[in-house]
């Protein structure tokens, strides 16, 4: 079920992703690794999580296969270490202090972090991010760091406006010429988050089924 589900995701990605830019990443936030497992053998290599715990547990199970593990929840201060030691990429930067901590937490021996800054790009007061005006004067900071690189924005846009909000992303990531990652899209919108410039998309409930 889950190799049926994780095709025909990858065909709808494939509709529209005429330039072949495009990663899925399977959200497995609250599924077994047994799950996971399935994904992997049809093909599958990118997981993102959102609960630390859960996810070392997860990394620890399923460790040898050659994974790479993205974190998209919200993070606070006291979790960036095991995030700098454990993941690949990081997509829910929203604050200089985070940044700063993963930088210096990051062991050497791993390569680069590679962290993108979350965007509230429809400024809701329920989500995490910075405002599209916060952009330029927290980008600046990043070339002062050694173990992280920047590489791009994630945003969750309210599902009422959706294609105006990615439209809005691409349009900010043309500023940047040197950023080469937009992290946006889901199961309900991953067409509309690839026609405007998405190259990972984030989905969960279309590969592993709604969450408990």
């Amino acid at each position: 079920m889950i190799a049926e589900n994780l095709k025909d995701v990858q065909d709808r990605i494939n509709t529209v992703d005429t330039k072949n830019q495009v990663t899925l990443i399977a959200v497995s936030k609250t599924k077994p690794a047994s799950d996971l497992q399935q994904a992997i053998n049809a093909g599958q290599r990118h997981f993102g999580e959102n609960y630390l715990q859960e996810a070392l547990e997860k990394i620890e199970a399923l460790k040898g296969q050659g994974l790479i593990w993205h974190f998209i929840g919200p993070i606070q201060s006291n979790k960036t270490k095991q995030i700098a030691e454990n993941f690949s990429w990081m997509h829910s930067i929203d604050r200089l202090k985070i940044a700063k901590r993963l930088n210096d937490q990051r062991p050497s021996d791993l390569g680069n972090l590679n962290v993108l800054l979350q965007v509230n790009i429809d400024n809701e007061i329920t989500k995490s991010g910075i405002s599209v005006d916060e952009i330029e004067e927290l980008i600046i900071h990043f070339e002062n760091f050694q173990n992280i690189s920047l590489r791009g924005f994630m945003c969750i846009p309210n599902p009422a406006n959706s294609e105006q909000s990615f439209n809005k992303m691409a349009k900010i990531m043309q500023k940047y010429p040197n950023l080469d990652t937009l992290s946006m899209g889901m199961s309900s919108d991953l067409e509309l988050a690839i026609k405007n410039g998405a190259t990972f998309v984030r989905i969960g409930s279309d590969i592993f089924g709604k969450r408990a």
